[in-house]
C-alpha cells in the first residue's frame, strides 16, 4: 500500500467511499476545504485503487485526526491499523507532542483500534455527531508522542 497527498481529482472516489461508511458523511466541500486549508489529506492505494484516506490537522505541537475511513470490502484485515499507524508516524514528523481524534460512542470497533495502538480516552463531546434520532455523543481520545 502507498500513500500519496490527496488532490481535488481524488474526491469522486473518496466520496464513494465515505458514502458507502458513514450514514452521516462528510460534504464533498468539507473535503475541498480541508485540502484548500492545507490540512493533511491523504490517500491509500493498492494498484493505483484508492481504498482508505485519512484527514489530520497540524498546529502548535498538537495533531488532530479529523476523518479516517476505509472502503467497506477492505475492512477487518488490517488496512485501518495500518492506516493509522501512518497518521501517527505523520503527526510525530510535524512535530506534534500530542495526537487527538473523536470516535462515536457507538463505533465499538473503532475504540478497539485506537485503544490497541495507545489512545487513552480523555474526554466526551455531548450531541457531537448527527444521528438518524438527533445527535449522538464522542468520545475523545489522545495519544501522547513524545
Amino acid at each position: 500500500m502507498s500513500d500519496r497527498p490527496m488532490a481535488d481529482a481524488d474526491l469522486p472516489a473518496v466520496m464513494r467511499i465515505e458514502e458507502q461508511v458513514y450514514p452521516h458523511p462528510w460534504s464533498r466541500k468539507i473535503f475541498h476545504d480541508c485540502l484548500r486549508t492545507g490540512y493533511e489529506c491523504l490517500v491509500y492505494e493498492v494498484s493505483q485503487e484508492i481504498l482508505a484516506y485519512s484527514v489530520m490537522s497540524a498546529a502548535a505541537g498538537e495533531a488532530h485526526l479529523l476523518n479516517l475511513s476505509v472502503h467497506p470490502q477492505q475492512q477487518g484485515n488490517g488496512l485501518g491499523r495500518q492506516v493509522l499507524r501512518r497518521v501517527i508516524q505523520r503527526a510525530r514528523e510535524r512535530p506534534a507532542d500530542t495526537l487527538f481524534l473523536e470516535v462515536r460512542v457507538s463505533n465499538q470497533v473503532a475504540r478497539r483500534l485506537y485503544e490497541s495502538e495507545g489512545f487513552n480516552e480523555i474526554g466526551q463531546r455531548f450531541g457531537y455527531y448527527p444521528a438518524d434520532n438527533g445527535r449522538e455523543d464522542a468520545l475523545v481520545f489522545a495519544l501522547p508522542l513524545l
